[in-house]
């Protein structure tokens, strides 16, 4: 009889046990990510979650909190009429202004590209107005433009023309501001430049062979290379424009003549007839005037909730204008 040789089962190996080292790697990246999530935690999502919760409350930094509910809120909406006019006035500066700086900084940046000889000074001197300081522009501003001393009046008299009251005015004075936010639009122009430097010069020369004139090319060449930059320049504009404060409140303050140094909180903010009260010198005066926090906090959650809003509807919107940019 012939014996069979039967092959021996091999050994299973011992299953890996990778559940420890999965979870020393996940400890390794938390760990380096502890200072960040840190930062966040306590200088973001603790004092939002205060703000959500001092907004259901009547607080004054003086006694305990005492819950209220849903009554800061409904006299918000329902009788606080101050607020309706900072809304409006902030909503005037969100479509004015916001498309403005954009407007200066896109036609400088393009002069600047045009010019063969000097460009380097050019730069120079327009981007200088960004480095001065808010309340030291503003001052400077409302100087100028004072009707009664100031050379801008001054000037428009050579011509015969009789210049407005600008920053005394309530009709000229939100259009005042939009010439100070324009005037210091060097930092989007710097933005705006590097875009139009890094437009392939190929693309005009094709359409210049094409017969396209300059607006064809602007349109066609330029706009949509530029446009990941526009949605930058718009969305970060507006977040800026909703917390439109320092201008304002400086404006309001010297423009009426009893800007207050150091002696509390100045009584002419709006000034004049609320003209230049914007959404977050309201909620500044709120608080700290008045000492109503948790009216205060409703203000700002308010303003949180429509500033993320109005975010995301922009990005979906430019979402299809800039090709799928995300």
């Amino acid at each position: 009889m012939t014996a069979v040789l039967t092959r021996p089962s091999p050994v299973s190996a011992p299953p890996r046990r990778r559940a420890p080292r999965r979870w020393r790697h996940r400890l390794t990246v938390l760990s380096f990510m502890a200072p960040a999530l840190i930062g966040i935690g306590v200088f973001f999502l603790y004092p939002l979650l205060a703000a959500v919760y001092f907004s259901f409350t009547r607080f004054d930094l003086l006694t305990v909190p005492e819950w209220v509910g849903l009554r800061n809120y409904t006299y918000l909406f329902t009788q606080d009429s101050v607020a309706a006019q900072a809304a409006l006035n902030t909503l005037w500066f969100v479509l004015i202004l916001v498309p403005a700086r954009m407007l200066a900084a896109l036609l400088t940046s393009m002069l600047l590209v045009s010019l063969r000889r000097g460009g380097g000074f050019f730069r120079t001197i327009f981007y200088l107005p960004a480095l001065a300081p808010p309340v030291a522009a503003t001052i400077a501003f409302v100087f100028l433009f004072n009707p009664a001393t100031g050379p801008v009046n001054g000037v428009l008299g050579w011509f015969g023309v009789d210049g407005p009251l600008w920053f005394d005015s309530p009709e000229w004075a939100r259009p005042s501001l939009v010439l100070l936010g324009t005037w210091a639009v060097g930092d989007l122009m710097v933005i705006f430049l590097a875009a139009l430097l890094d437009v392939p010069k190929p693309l005009y020369e094709a359409a210049s062979i094409d017969g396209a004139n300059a607006w064809q090319r602007f349109r066609h060449v330029t706009l949509p290379s530029l446009s990941p930059v526009l949605v930058f320049a718009a969305v970060t504009g507006v977040i800026q424009t909703l917390q439109y404060f320092t201008q304002a409140a400086v404006a309001a303050s010297v423009a009426s003549g009893t800007a207050t140094t150091g002696g509390g909180i100045s009584s002419t903010f709006g000034y004049p007839e609320n003209s230049t009260l914007t959404y977050p010198l309201h909620l500044y005066v709120s608080g700290f005037r008045y000492y109503d926090m948790g009216y205060a906090n409703a203000l700002a959650v308010v303003l949180f909730v429509v500033a993320f809003a109005v975010t995301l509807v922009l990005l979906r919107r430019f979402r299809a204008f800039t090709g799928g940019v995300r």
